[in-house]
């Protein structure tokens, strides 16, 4: 079975894997970038490296088992616990730290919001129910039919995790004060979403971070790529580095192969790992609408110094999370006070920067969308490091040896969606069935894998969604052999 894949990201990369390592499978991956791995990247000078694209690892355990299925064994890469996981600071001056274990995290609680303690074990133990029944009905299943969602089983589900909550209205069910409620609720913007507005199911991420911890890969997120291209080349995958895919060649609803450089390569099917709505032109159907995810100004610092009384993971809260909300989903504007996120691994991971040196990654939610220049915006890139340094980085200014900034615009022109950083946004509508699936097209032949794509967005949902699509292929070809034999 004769396979391109469109996209070098971490779907496709995991797809091309699980597929290359079955017989009756030839693999080619076609990249329009000098290198694989999509927005697992570094950004790398003069010695130092820091990500650039993802930072947090969620769901260990479901990433190193995707990984091993995949033939990257756990020796080949050391995954860290982040214990803490990270601190949020608050504007009163509140500095909340998310600890690894209940009972230290109990305490935390106890200290700063007395009263509130019985309130996060309810919000635990009622989110281990959830988080089970959610992996069963939507995270381990997909939905190319539509019938095959609504069961009565399902709408259960989705009564019993408050679908029709949004994830803020949800989590102050459980919480009284509100920075407890900014506190569970902010997670969704880990993949481009409002809290205000992201249904309800996303709560199980806060409630993932406690019970399945928070982890870094050491020497970065990115260096997991490396293993995959050699994984990838062992297994016989064809690699096309800086070649981007024009279109498919369509014959009534089946594809016959890709289009390069005005050259037909032919295969028996294709897989889209581009960013999905963008993906329309090269199936050569008209795009549909999406609301995008958000997307970020990221700011990738080298430091002269290392700021080792911080944690890797760090949140500077501003006066107003709602109206930094209403700025970045409703009004499109630029967010006057913004929350701010800091990465700031060399705290755990010496080999990113020169010894006592370091590396800082400094993320803001904006609009997705080009409709602000941000070429015209270093004030409020000067007031991002003016912030921080006011409020955790001291003297921040002076230590800095250069700065990258990554804005919309960028992400947008690297082929993101509007320039949302998260593929579609988390919307109820564009959730489970509602979202596009890995059979995205009427084509019998083309499909689809990435943060845009059931069960959406995360390095390791993103690694799930490969495998769902991986194992339907091979039954798929599976089928097909039996029956040409019968």
């Amino acid at each position: 079975m004769r396979t391109a894949i469109v996209g070098g990201g971490i779907g496709g990369l995991i797809t091309a894997l699980l597929l290359s390592k079955r017989r009756g499978f030839s693999v080619d991956i076609f990249e329009k970038e000098n290198k694989l791995g999509g927005r697992l990247a570094f950004v790398e000078k003069d010695g130092y490296k820091i990500d650039e694209g993802p930072t947090i690892v969620l769901l260990p355990l479901m990433l190193e088992r995707i990984l091993d299925e995949a033939g990257i064994s756990a020796s080949q890469y050391e995954l860290i616990r982040c214990d803490p996981l990270y601190d949020i600071h608050f504007p009163d001056g509140t500095t909340y730290t998310k600890k690894a274990t209940e009972k230290d995290q109990l305490e935390e609680i106890s200290r700063l919001f007395p009263g509130e303690e019985q309130n996060y074990r309810r919000f635990m133990t009622e989110l281990k129910k959830r988080f089970e029944l959610g992996s069963k009905a939507f995270l381990e299943k997909t939905f190319v039919n539509k019938r095959d969602f609504w069961t009565w089983q399902n709408i259960k589900a989705l009564k019993k995790m408050n679908a029709n909550k949004s994830m803020r209205k949800f989590v102050s069910t459980y919480f009284h004060d509100e920075r407890l409620v900014d506190a569970y609720s902010l997670q969704s913007l880990y993949i481009g979403g409002n809290p205000y507005s992201a249904p309800a199911i996303y709560s199980l991420v806060p409630y993932s971070e406690h019970a399945h911890g928070i982890y870094y890969v050491k020497g970065g997120y990115a260096s997991l790529v490396p293993l995959l291209e050699k994984a990838l080349i062992e297994q016989g995958v064809n690699i096309h580095l800086n070649k981007a895919v024009q279109e498919l060649s369509i014959s009534g609803d089946k594809t016959e192969g890709v289009i390069v450089d005005e050259k037909l390569y032919p295969f028996d099917q294709v897989v889209l790992n581009g960013d999905f709505p963008n993906m329309a032109k090269i199936a050569r159907k008209k795009e549909k609408k999406y609301v995008p995810s958000s997307s970020c100004l990221l700011l990738y610092l080298v430091l002269k110094r290392k700021y080792d009384h911080h944690n890797v993971h760090q949140y500077f809260m501003g006066n107003d999370l709602a109206k930094h909300m209403e700025a970045v989903f409703k009004h499109k504007t630029i967010p006057e006070d913004p929350a701010i996120y800091t990465f700031n691994p060399s705290v755990i991971d010496p080999s990113l920067a020169p010894e006592g040196k370091s590396v800082l990654y400094a993320l803001v939610p904006v609009p997705s969308g080009g409709h602000i220049d941000w070429s015209n915006q270093q004030g409020f890139v000067d007031g991002i490091i003016r912030t921080l340094e006011e409020k955790g980085f001291e003297e921040l200014r002076k230590e800095i040896e250069w700065v990258k900034v990554r804005t919309p615009n960028d992400a947008q022109a690297f082929g993101l969606y509007e320039g949302g950083s998260f593929g579609i946004a988390p919307e109820l509508f564009q959730s489970g069935v509602f979202r596009p699936q890995y059979q995205p097209y009427e084509y019998k032949n083309v499909f689809a894998v990435g943060a845009s794509i059931h069960p959406g967005g995360g390095v390791p949902i993103v690694m799930q969604g490969a495998k769902m699509l991986a194992d339907h292929l091979i039954e798929q070809s599976s089928v097909q052999t039996v029956a040409k034999l019968s």
